[in-house]
Formats: structure tokens, sequence, C-alpha cells
């Protein structure tokens, strides 16, 4: 038999992630961003549970060509624009819409030639410091793109670096959406603000809501204002379950210590078990003795080091567990029993996207 080790994405749990995103933008369109592989869930399978979204939002064109060769004839935007000008071609053979951040996207741009003019996203630098025209050069760019023949359509575009808390005061996206509103408030075009953190949080504001919604981690079932709230609160479900099975159990005695470098030592009897998963497979190596895990569906903890195929459990609140025992890493486990992945992940000083886009090729994913 294989090792019993697997993961399973939750095409359901992806269909209601997106319809939390609807509800939250009722009278907005929705991207579902399907980057990193779709946040590591696979695109073909991410796109089972996300094809009702309004369009798909990546970086890679290799990405962006597994959509269209899925049938998908809608939107699909790439989110940091073309890398290098002969990209534009494959832009406009899939009829991919594209960010524009920098001049030298624009210069591309002019001297492509087309029959078809490309619809483009000019981002703005709102306060991230990452890509995008600080707003004292973005009207330039507007109306140097406006002038092109190659252009169709501008949308209007920026990215927020707090929007999953209160930072600056009472609101951490105030400075940027006034930044963004000042720049933009008489040029034409649709605007799009929100990702994740900002559909949950701050669309009270319509000039939040704007007119495209970008859910990423969200359509995963991953929060991004964890632990402030958790997925209960927000109503979203783990679209990926990481499990395995108890290999063996061990009794392990009062100063006798578990796994590599003998990180953990027992204070007392102590029995144990181990669970055919280490950082081989994704699992964080960095993820420290006490970290949550589910033993047939009952919460425990992990003793000692991980390492690379396995890691041990404290079995001392799962008395019947035997070797065959089920192992929810995180996502959806046993008995209505559920450990999201945000919780592993902070247990490890990380975020639950690392885990999802972690997860090892040598898993074995099965599409529920």
């Amino acid at each position: 038999m294989p090792r019993p080790i697997e993961a399973l994405i939750h095409t359901d749990a992806l269909a209601h992630n997106l319809a939390r995103a609807r509800a939250c933008a009722p009278d907005a369109r929705v991207w579902a961003v399907v980057k990193a592989n779709a946040y590591g869930h696979g695109i073909e399978r991410a796109f089972v549970g996300l094809r009702g979204a309004d369009g798909f939002a990546l970086l890679d064109l290799a990405e962006a060509e597994r959509l269209r060769a899925l049938d998908w004839r809608g939107p699909i935007l790439l989110l940091e624009g073309v890398f290098e000008a002969r990209d534009l071609e494959l832009c406009s053979r899939l009829n991919l819409w594209h960010a524009v951040h920098c001049e030298q996207q624009i210069d591309w741009l002019a001297a492509h030639k087309t029959h078809q003019p490309h619809r483009v996203f000019l981002k703005m630098n709102s306060g991230m410091n990452r890509l995008g025209f600080r707003a004292g050069a973005f009207r330039a760019a507007w109306a140097r793109l406006n002038g092109l023949p190659q252009v169709d359509e501008i949308t209007l575009v920026t990215h927020f670096s707090d929007a999953d808390a209160d930072r600056f005061g009472k609101n951490g996206i105030a400075h940027q959406v006034q930044a963004f509103h000042e720049a933009t408030h008489d040029l034409p075009g649709e605007r799009s603000l929100a990702n994740s953190a900002a559909t949950l949080r701050h669309l009270a504001d319509p000039r939040v809501r704007a007119d495209w919604v970008r859910a990423g981690i969200m359509s995963y079932g991953g929060v991004p204002d964890f632990p402030e709230h958790d997925s209960a609160f927000w109503d979203l479900r783990p679209a990926m379950t990481l499990r395995s099975h108890l290999l063996a159990v061990q009794q392990v005695e009062a100063g006798e210590s578990v796994g590599y470098g003998s990180a953990f030592v027992a204070e007392q009897p102590l029995r144990i078990g181990i669970v055919a998963c280490g950082y081989a497979d994704g699992y964080p190596r960095h993820a420290p003795s006490g970290s949550p895990i589910l033993v047939d569906g009952v919460r425990t903890t992990t003793v000692g080091r991980v390492s690379m195929d396995m890691l041990a459990v404290d079995l001392t609140p799962v008395p019947a567990a035997q070797p065959g025992s089920e192992v929810t890493l995180w996502g959806e486990g046993p008995h209505g029993s559920r450990l999201p992945v945000d919780e592993v992940a902070r247990a490890a000083g990380t975020i639950g996207y690392e885990l999802m886009c972690a997860l090892a090729q040598r898993v074995p994913v099965t599409v529920v």
C-alpha cells in the first residue's frame, strides 16, 4: 500500500468561500486569485470549486495557459503584468488582462503590434511600496496609456499593506484609501482595491468595495486577520486537509527523550504516536513541540522536533489510539473535527499561506 499520507482538496469549501466573498461585496465582481498554483491546491483542482468567479488573477503566463486549457473564456489578470516585451504576444493570443506598474511596461506596450487593444490595470503605489506608480506619477502614466492605440480600458488598482489590522490609528487602510482617491477621483475606469482582508473587514466603505474585489487567501479558507478572528467568525471553510496515520506507538519513560537533538525530554511516563508526515511533505520543520494536531479527531500536540518523514504526537488525550489511527495535520478531521491551518501556522511562527503553498509534490492529492 502507499505511504498513508494525503491531501484532500474540498471543492465545496472553495465554492462556499467564493460565495462568502460575493456576499461581502454583492455589487462588485470577484477575482479568484489562483497564483502560486492556487495557493498550493493546484489550479486544475481549484478550478472545479472556483469556476463561478468573474475572473481569475495570477502571476505566471504558464498558469494562464492552463486556465485557458480548462476552457475558461472569462477574464484572466496578470497581477504583476508582463516581465518582458514578448510576453505581450501571449497576452494578445490568450486575451489576458495585465497590470502596468512601471514605465518600462508602458514602453513595451507602445512598441507592441496588436490588432486587439489590451485591457490594463494601472497600479498605484498608495503606501505598500512594492509595485506601482506613486501618486505624483500616476496621472501621467494614465495619460500615456490612455493615448496608446494598443490600450483599451484602463482599470485603476492598488494594494493594501494593513487591511488585516487597525494600524496608523483607527483604520489601517485609511491613509491608502485617501491617497488613491485623491489621485484617481476624476479619472474614468473601474477600480479594484480590496484584497481578502479588506473584503472581510472594510467593505462598508464603497470606495474600498469598488468594482472588483480580489479573493485570495479567503478562497481557500485561510483567515487574513487570524488570530483576531478565526474561520468560524468569517464563516470560511478549509479547502485543504492534510491527513495521515499513526505508524507506531511508543511508551516513553520519564527522563527519556524523543526525536533528533533530544529536544523533548519526558517529565513523566508518556505514550506517543509516530505520524507518517514530516518536513519533506510540507509540514513546517520549525513547528515547535506542543503544536496543535488531531488524532482520531481529538486535539493533542506534537512532541519533539519534526523530522523529514515523521513527527511524534502526545497520545495522552487519545488513550485508544493505535497504529492506523487517523491524524489530521490541518483541515477537516473525523467526527466533525477541524484544525484550521492558521492555528498550525501560528504555532510555527508563520502564516497559513506558507503551509498551503509548501505542500510537497510527493503527497498524493485527492479532490473531494
